[in-house]
């Protein structure tokens, strides 16, 4: 198994320039997670109990609409956040996520984000401010595409 050092998270271009204590306390509870194309990480609605940073690879999200099945929303890619869900009530994931290709990822236990983003308002700020303009972003393009999609037509990258 390889170890997460707040090194290694000090180098992803979502952690980049958090301070050390930050990272120090990211990596304790972190772990190198690789998947392969074609696996399903999580479902729409499911228990979201984990989040992800991706160091190379791409994941679709899909959401699930009824008479039609899953439904492409959007990428995540090498850089950014999988699993937001997981870090906020009611724990229960947005969208479904399925790798495009083969995924590396720093995976992270939910719970003991959250518990220490409470315990430390450094940390949770640091880490919000980080996550808010990209939850803007992917949900901006999430109703762009439902706005403009063709009904009954599913586009899986």
């Amino acid at each position: 198994m390889i170890e997460v050092t707040a090194a290694t998270l000090a180098a992803h271009p979502f952690l980049r320039g958090m301070p050390a204590s930050a990272l120090d306390e990211l990596a304790s509870f972190a772990s190198v997670v690789a998947f392969p194309p074609g696996r399903r990480i999580f479902e729409d609605g499911g228990y979201a109990d984990k989040f992800w940073l991706v160091q190379s690879g791409h994941v679709a999200l899909d959401m699930y609409v009824p008479g039609e099945g899953p439904v492409f929303i959007d990428t995540v890619g090498m850089g950014e956040p999988l699993g937001w869900s997981s870090l906020f009530p009611p724990y229960r994931w947005a969208f479904g996520a399925v790798c495009v290709s083969g995924l590396e990822t720093f995976e992270f236990e939910a719970a003991a984000a959250r518990e220490r983003c409470a315990a430390d308002a450094a940390l949770g700020y640091e880490f919000t401010r980080r996550l808010v303009p990209i939850l803007a972003k992917r949900l901006q393009g999430t109703r762009a595409r439902l706005i403009t999609r063709s009904p009954g037509r599913v586009d899986l990258c």
